[in-house]
């Protein structure tokens, strides 16, 4: 959630945003958990495979066109709000060009919305932000409840606009209101909470493979110079503080793709 200054700097909003779009984007990182391997004995396989290939639940691509999860409404809401969290400046595309209501459009409708794979059985009690979400709603009734009630407040602040009919100014405010907990949300809904979900949300739409809608043309991987799902890495490895030549690929490999890319 940013402005641009003169020089087409992003200037950030918040304490937690006071980066530029480059660094935020570039230090987001994803937590790899290897569970450890005891008792591993080394055998030789014959004949057939002992796997059956593409059998891990591959991704299935995003389909374009229309809105799986989000209604008219919360989708205006959520592309305005994903374009202030990550604006588009000299650097590249933002958050909306890019796709990010796209990407939590399809990521909610699916089971990462309801939790299917998840423990959701009660009891729903306070506890440490380190033993994780303790709400009963899974991520697709969070933003349903959180979506109303930001256009509620918006309605009685603004004049009966809702948020995607504020300037962007008007917009940074209540989102910083929401970040630090100021404004006062109708439902139930927590603010600051809503606030982080939606970031991190944006921030995955933003670099993820363009296979789940976000990252439109890999904007998101060009920005950070992430050269995406290449199989072979041999010509460039020892090459150290060299930027990488070729441009990035995703899983599903590149429009122009040709045997010398």
């Amino acid at each position: 959630m940013a402005d641009k200054t003169a020089g087409g700097q992003a200037v950030a909003a918040s304490s937690s945003l006071q980066q530029t779009r480059r660094s935020l984007l570039a230090t987001t990182t994803l937590a790899l958990l290897f569970a450890p391997f005891a008792n591993v004995e080394a055998r030789t396989f014959g004949g057939v495979l002992p796997w059956i290939p593409e059998s891990a639940d591959p991704p299935t691509p995003f389909q374009p066109g229309g809105w799986h999860y989000f209604d008219a409404r919360e989708a205006s809401t959520m592309e305005a709000i994903v374009e202030r969290l990550i604006p588009g400046d000299d650097l590249g595309p933002g958050g909306r060009d890019v796709g990010c209501a796209v990407f939590i459009d399809r990521q909610l409708a699916g089971p990462y919305g309801d939790s299917r794979r998840l423990y959701m059985r009660p009891p729903f009690a306070k506890a440490a932000a380190t033993l994780g979400p303790q709400s009963q709603d899974g991520p697709a009734a969070q933003y349903r409840r959180g979506l109303a009630a930001i256009n509620a407040y918006c309605r009685t602040t603004f004049a009966n606009k809702e948020f995607s009919d504020l300037s962007p100014a008007e917009q940074d405010t209540v989102l910083t209101g929401l970040e630090k907990g100021t404004i006062a949300l109708s439902d139930g809904v927590a603010g600051p909470q809503f606030f982080k979900l939606m970031l991190q949300n944006t921030k995955e739409g933003f670099l993820a493979d363009p296979i789940y809608g976000g990252n439109r043309d890999m904007a998101g991987w060009v920005l950070i110079g992430f050269p995406g799902a290449r199989y072979d890495y041999r010509d460039h490895i020892e090459k150290h503080n060299v930027a990488y030549p070729l441009p990035p690929v995703g899983i599903m490999g590149r429009s122009s793709w040709n045997q010398k890319s």
